[in-house]
């Protein structure tokens, strides 16, 4: 009885338990910060490439695009620009990213407020952008986090053909 009286007032390696105990949490606790982290950087990349498509496609000329189909030489240069953020292509802006993942679809507005100069104009073609890329997990199921994750973005621009 003795024994288990000293065993239990010992206070030597109190700390080394109380480290076995915490490091699981703070390891999964630092896991899933920079997993959280990561998914901003990809979803920022993402709506930040997907805003520069549009913006480019915006640019191209009236002839480019029709109210139902874009020509495809510019679709595969605004594709290259939303992925890329370069015309020439290169590295993805966030790993994974194919130019299938990305949709660009030209539309026209039915009616449209046209005032002054533009009373006799027909409506501009409008372009929408939209992205769906499979998330690049850092470390997997790891964290808890689904791997089979899709950051999606979507973005339109008024085509100015300038």
């Amino acid at each position: 009885m003795r024994r288990l009286a000293s065993f239990l007032r010992d206070s030597r390696g109190s700390a080394a338990a109380e480290m076995a105990m915490v490091i699981p949490l703070l390891l999964a606790l630092t896991f899933t910060t920079l997993e959280g982290a990561h998914y901003l950087y990809v979803e920022h990349q993402i709506v930040k490439g997907v805003r520069d498509g549009a913006r480019f496609g915006a640019r191209k000329s009236f002839a480019s695009f029709t109210c139902s189909t874009v020509d495809a030489t510019t679709e595969t240069l605004i594709k290259e620009v939303t992925r890329t953020g370069t015309i020439s292509g290169g590295t993805s802006r966030v790993s994974g990213w194919t130019n299938n993942e990305i949709t660009v679809t030209p539309s026209c507005p039915a009616t449209a407020v046209t005032t002054g100069i533009y009373s006799t104009l027909s409506n501009a073609p409008r372009i929408t952008v939209k992205a769906v890329v499979p998330y690049p997990s850092l470390f997997g199921a790891l964290t808890g986090m689904n791997v089979n994750v899709k950051v999606a973005a979507q973005d339109q621009a008024a085509v100015m053909g300038v």
